[in-house]
C-alpha cells in the first residue's frame, strides 16, 4: 500500500472538511472527490501518482464522511452544499481553479461542479457515471416506475422507520464490516449465493441480497478492509446515504441545467463490467455523453474490471489520468511513463 499523504481539517464556511493532502503548493490542483461508501482512501493509489508527476493533490472525505462533519438535516447534502464545499476548498488550498476528478457520487458532484461553477474547474473526468444531461423527468419517479415495489437500493435509501430514522442506516451501521466485504468486489470474486433472493422490497434489506465473498480480491487487503470499515463505524452510513435522499430536490432545483454542457475538457473511464453503465460499449457511451459533456477528450473502458476502478485498475487509471491531465492542464515536471 502507498505511503498515506497528510491528513489535514480545512473549516469551510459551512462545513469542516478532513483533506488528504500531497504535492507542491505551486504545482496545478487536482481534487480527487469518492463516492459511496468510500472516503479519500479510495485514492490511495493516485494521491502519490499525481503528487509524483507535478499535481498537487486533495482528496476530501466528502461532507458525512470519515473524518470530516456530518450535518443532520438531509438538505445539507444536495448538489449545491457538495458543489459549494469544492469551491470553498479549493478557495481554502489558495488555489483558483482545479481539475475534478469523480468517482461514483464524485462523478455526479464533479460533473454538476463544472457546470454549477465553470470558473473554478478547468478540467473534469468522471469515473463509473457517466453525464448525459438533465433527466427530463426525476430520476427518482423513474427509479419507482421501474422497480415498483421490487427491491432496489436507491429506493431503499429513502425509507424512514416510525420514528423517521433512515431504514437503511440502521442496518449498515450494526454491520459496516460485513456490508463493505460484501460490496468492495470485482466482477470475478467468487461468492457464495445470496442469503436473500425474493425480489420483493418487504422480504428484507439489502446486505443479505449480497452473496458473501468467499476470497478478498487482489486489490483489497485486510488493512484495507480494516480502515474502510473503522472509518465507517465511526462516522456511520447517514451521511452518505443522504446524498442519495437529494436525488430528486437536485432535479427540482435545477431546470436551469435543461441542455447544458459540460464545457471543459472531459474524460470518462469506466470499468467494462461496472454495473453502473449496465453493459454499455464504446459507441453507446459516447452518445450517452454527447447529450452531456461538449469538449470529450477520452472515453475508457477497462475489460474485466468493475465499478471499483481506481483500486481495481490502479495502474492503468493512474496512466489514463497522467495522460489526460498532461494535455488538459499540463504540469510542472516532465513525466516520462506513468507509475
Amino acid at each position: 500500500m502507498p505511503d498515506q499523504p497528510q491528513l489535514r481539517d480545512h473549516q469551510l464556511p459551512s462545513v469542516r472538511l478532513r483533506v488528504a493532502e500531497a504535492g507542491d503548493p505551486s504545482d496545478p490542483l487536482v481534487v480527487l472527490v469518492h463516492g459511496w461508501p468510500e472516503s479519500w482512501y479510495s485514492w490511495r493509489h493516485q494521491i502519490p501518482a499525481l503528487a509524483e508527476a507535478g499535481y498537487r493533490v486533495l482528496a476530501p472525505d466528502m461532507r458525512g464522511y470519515g473524518g470530516s462533519e456530518a450535518p443532520e438535516e438531509v438538505g445539507q447534502y444536495d448538489i449545491f452544499h457538495l458543489c459549494d464545499d469544492l469551491a470553498a476548498l479549493i478557495q481554502s488550498a489558495g488555489a483558483e481553479h482545479a481539475a475534478i476528478v469523480g468517482h461514483d457520487w464524485g462523478a455526479i458532484v464533479g460533473w454538476h461542479f463544472a457546470l454549477l461553477h465553470p470558473e473554478k474547474v478547468n478540467a473534469v473526468a468522471g469515473l463509473s457515471v457517466p453525464y448525459g444531461g438533465r433527466a427530463r423527468v426525476s430520476p427518482l419517479e423513474t427509479w419507482r416506475t421501474k422497480h415498483g415495489d421490487d427491491f432496489y437500493y436507491i429506493l431503499y435509501f429513502q425509507e424512514l422507520d416510525d420514528e423517521g430514522r433512515g431504514v437503511a442506516e440502521q442496518e449498515f451501521d450494526a454491520a459496516p464490516r460485513e456490508l463493505l466485504s460484501r460490496l468492495l468486489v470485482s466482477p470475478d470474486t467468487p461468492c457464495a449465493e445470496p442469503e436473500l433472493s425474493d425480489p420483493a422490497r418487504a422480504a428484507g434489506g439489502m446486505i443479505p441480497r449480497l452473496g458473501r465473498p468467499l476470497e478478498r480480491p487482489d486489490w483489497l487487503t485486510d488493512a484495507d478492509l480494516d480502515y474502510y470499515s473503522q472509518e465507517f463505524a465511526r462516522a456511520g452510513f447517514r451521511g452518505g446515504i443522504n446524498y442519495y435522499r437529494n436525488f430528486h430536490r437536485n432535479w427540482e432545483q435545477t431546470p436551469h441545467l435543461e441542455g447544458a454542457r459540460v464545457p471543459q475538457p472531459a474524460l470518462f473511464v469506466s470499468g467494462a463490467e461496472d454495473a453502473v453503465i449496465r453493459g454499455a460499449n464504446i459507441d453507446q457511451l459516447a452518445a450517452l455523453l454527447a447529450h452531456g459533456v461538449a469538449d470529450l477528450r477520452g472515453l475508457h473502458l477497462l475489460p474485466g474490471i468493475g465499478h471499483w476502478v481506481q483500486q481495481e485498475a490502479p495502474e492503468l487509471t493512474n496512466e489514463i489520468l497522467l495522460n489526460y491531465l498532461s494535455t488538459a492542464v499540463g504540469s510542472q515536471r516532465v513525466m516520462t511513463t506513468a507509475p
